[in-house]
């Protein structure tokens, strides 16, 4: 009987203890919706360095029952902080509708800009005072304060105006702005290919020494044009689009120097009705000279000129030419007292520093070997060093690295594995990292600069995680039969059983030079979840994805999708080796480029790939912006066959699957027009597939849709993969 007893207490602790430890499984509306409970929570917002002692960091009232910013100033020596400025008392002083929070600050912090109600408005903190700048039916773009203070630059009716904030003046400094015309508002293709989205088509640059404004002036008259149409209302409306196609014709441009004090332009010496492309100005740092770079319509050419301010006169001070393409040196630095320029190129198969004097002779070339430079991220001339981000070695990586001006002590500072990304001090005496790996949610270090800890600033995990049944995912490499190790990750189930057949989801992006894989944690926790439920969540990088350098991505010339779908092909072939993998339920997704390479794969491979979801993705290379699509395939009349062969529409015959395609109607850099041509190809041949539009949406599925997008997206891999309704309660 005591036996018996003793056995079914034994029995109950045990099953006690399984209850107590058994993990839990993320929810559907965790995931896909944020829900609560949150599994990390907000890193601290820095908002960059104040001076070598202190960094600037948002927090919030906690005590309080609203949400209450103040900017403080934090110490590096011991982590105090202090009231920087009260966003709180500043609001307090401004009229209903404005907060300090939306505001631009000037570099100074003693002057506050507010773009709001289609004009601009001015606050004061040393004076406590707000006015009113503008005053007209105009919308004001992209302000921006001058260097010292005193000014700020916008454009207004694609016109460029400065206003002076001393004399309270608004001053009209160009004046054939037109529907056509832009004077420092980039043209559509500049915008998205060459200055970036992040300019917001900002297209101005002001002087050092805030004496001087230069532009770029762009007649879109010989672009064509392509209509988008919106949907609402009765009658619907068009928004006509200037975007040149494949081979079409580009804007017109030039380059012009503003004298503030004379209100005269002068022009850079260009005819602007070359076949060219200008952007990517940079004043050196006391603000004497200025230079541009110039790239052929090939784009296998770059130059850099300087640009005499007062004649326009052009004098060339590099000049590079690759066999395939060049790219743009958008981190290019002068040193003081024309010491000299560090330029960061990957003219000779990877991406390098070099050290070149003011005449355009090379000094040094500061890194070699199997060591891939990112970006230039801080240049201390004192002490003549010049810290980088990039790999070594391991391609999954990112670091922070230093160098001699002389090309000795070449140094790794971040040591741990993953992925770095830091801000340096002004002096150089101490940077914050925002580091992340596969296993290591984001979070926030402080070291001094010789790469010694002085303290964490933040971490997002928190102990809730390890409540949770989350895989440890894998990084690992895929070999192919001509030498390539493809790096890749995946996330297995938690309860991951080899004897059991598991369906897998690839998921990629595809593009030249745009990595998939890396050891960093991600983004959000999808990958965990799908594995939760019994689906391997995979990611692997082709021969041209930047891995292997810009040689690597340099295979890709003239013929898109080629070497994508070849070393996509081999994964699958690797995965089907294993004994646990469903090979009748290999499916892949991806946005944009990635949408292109599900498409394709669903069609040119579609012996491997059975299911996928492509989203806003190009399908006929002629469909695309010039500027992104010439530089990889050259026009469409100089490379017929890689044109033909790269399109997705070529292969629809061979398609036998499922696919789900995504397209938001407002699509302004992958136009709706790719996917209607597909489906319309599919239909021709009496193929199945699954369509979603997404009316209003631009490129990528945003709010209000997001959620509902996303819900979509899981039906799809729960019928197909699973053989299930999600039911989003109880999972």
């Amino acid at each position: 009987m005591k036996k018996i007893l003793f056995f079914f207490i034994c029995l109950f602790i045990l099953s006690t203890e399984n209850t107590f430890c058994q993990k839990k499984n993320l929810t559907y509306n965790q995931v896909y919706n944020f829900a609560e409970p949150r599994l990390t929570k907000p890193l601290p917002l820095l908002k960059g360095w104040l001076d070598d002692n202190y960094f600037l960091e948002v927090k919030t009232d906690s005590s309080k029952s609203i949400f209450q910013p103040v900017l403080m100033k934090v110490s590096v020596k011991d982590g105090s902080s202090e009231v920087f400025i009260d966003y709180q008392k500043i609001n307090k002083n401004l009229p209903n509708g404005f907060s300090i929070e939306k505001a631009i600050n000037s570099f100074d912090y003693k002057g506050f800009l507010f773009n709001e109600r289609r004009d601009l408005y001015y606050y004061s903190l040393n004076k406590n005072q707000f006015i009113q700048l503008t005053n007209d039916t105009l919308e004001e773009k992209n302000p921006k304060f001058s260097p010292d203070n005193k000014k700020i630059a916008y454009t207004k009716n694609n016109n460029l105006f400065v206003y002076d904030l001393d004399k309270q003046k608004e001053t009209q400094l160009t004046f054939d702005g037109s529907n056509l015309i832009y004077n420092g508002w980039a043209s559509w293709v500049y915008y998205e290919e060459i200055l970036g989205r992040s300019s917001n088509y900002a297209a101005f640059w002001w002087s050092p020494k805030s004496n001087k404004i230069c532009f770029l002036r762009f007649d879109d008259s010989p672009v064509p044009e392509f209509p988008l149409y919106r949907a609402d209302g009765q009658h619907g409306s068009l928004e006509i689009q200037r975007y040149p196609k494949a081979g079409d014709p580009n804007p017109k441009v030039k380059l012009g120097i503003l004298d503030l004090a004379t209100e005269k332009i002068v022009w850079a010496d260009f005819d602007e009705n070359l076949d060219q492309y200008i952007a990517w100005p940079f004043w050196t740092n006391d603000g004497n000279q200025l230079t541009i770079q110039w790239m052929n319509r090939d784009q296998n050419n770059i130059k850099i000129y300087f640009v005499d301010t007062s004649t326009g006169k052009l004098k060339e001070l590099y000049n590079e030419v690759q066999r395939t393409w060049v790219e743009w040196f958008e981190d290019l630095y002068f040193l003081k007292n024309n010491k000299g320029f560090i330029l960061r190129t990957s003219v000779d198969g990877w991406y390098r520093l070099y050290f070149y004097d003011m005449n355009g002779n090379l000094k040094k070339k500061l890194t070699d070997g199997n060591l891939n430079a990112l970006d230039i991220a801080y240049v201390d001339e004192q002490k003549e060093k010049v810290y980088f981000h990039g790999w070594k070695d391991n391609s999954t990586e990112r670091h922070l690295f230093v160098v001699n001006l002389d090309g000795k002590g070449l140094k790794q500072i971040t040591l741990t594995e993953g992925t770095h990304n830091c801000t340096i001090s002004p002096g150089g005496k101490y940077f914050y990292d925002r580091y992340s790996n596969i296993l290591t949610p984001p979070r926030i270090d402080l070291y001094s600069i010789n790469g010694k800890k002085i303290r964490v600033i933040g971490d997002s995990k928190i102990l809730l995680m390890n409540e949770y049944n989350l895989t440890k995912p894998e990084l690992f490499s895929i070999p192919t039969e001509d030498g390539y190790k493809l790096p890749a990750v995946w996330y297995l189930p938690p309860n991951f059983d080899q004897s059991k057949k598991y369906p897998v989801i690839i998921s990629i992006y595809g593009g030249p030079g745009y990595p998939t894989v890396r050891n960093s944690f991600p983004y959000w926790l999808e990958p965990y979840y799908l594995a939760q439920n019994g689906i391997i969540y995979f990611s692997v990088d082709h021969r041209g994805s930047g891995h292997f350098g810009k040689k690597g991505i340099d295979l890709m010339y003239r013929n898109l999708g080629k070497w994508e779908m070849h070393d996509y092909i081999e994964a699958v072939k690797w995965l089907k080796k294993k004994s646990f993998i469903d090979s009748n339920k290999i499916a892949i997704t991806g946005g944009s480029y990635g949408g292109y390479i599900t498409a394709l794969a669903l069609t040119y491979g579609a012996d491997y790939f059975k299911y996928g979801i492509a989203e806003f993705g190009v399908m006929d290379w002629k469909l695309y912006d010039n500027v992104y699509t010439e530089r990889y395939m050259d026009k469409p009349e100089e490379n017929e066959e890689g044109y033909k062969n790269s399109s997705v529409l070529n292969y629809v015959k061979n398609y036998k699957g499922k696919l789900l395609i995504i397209h938001g109607t407002m699509d302004d850099n992958v136009h709706m027009q790719n996917s209607i041509q597909l489906i319309y190809e599919l239909q021709k041949l009496n193929k199945d597939f699954e369509l979603m539009i997404y009316p209003n949406a631009r490129h990528g599925i945003t709010a209000p849709l997001r959620n509902h997008s996303n819900k979509l997206k899981v039906q799809f891999w729960f019928k197909y993969l699973l053989g299930k309704e999600l039911d989003i309660e109880r999972n």
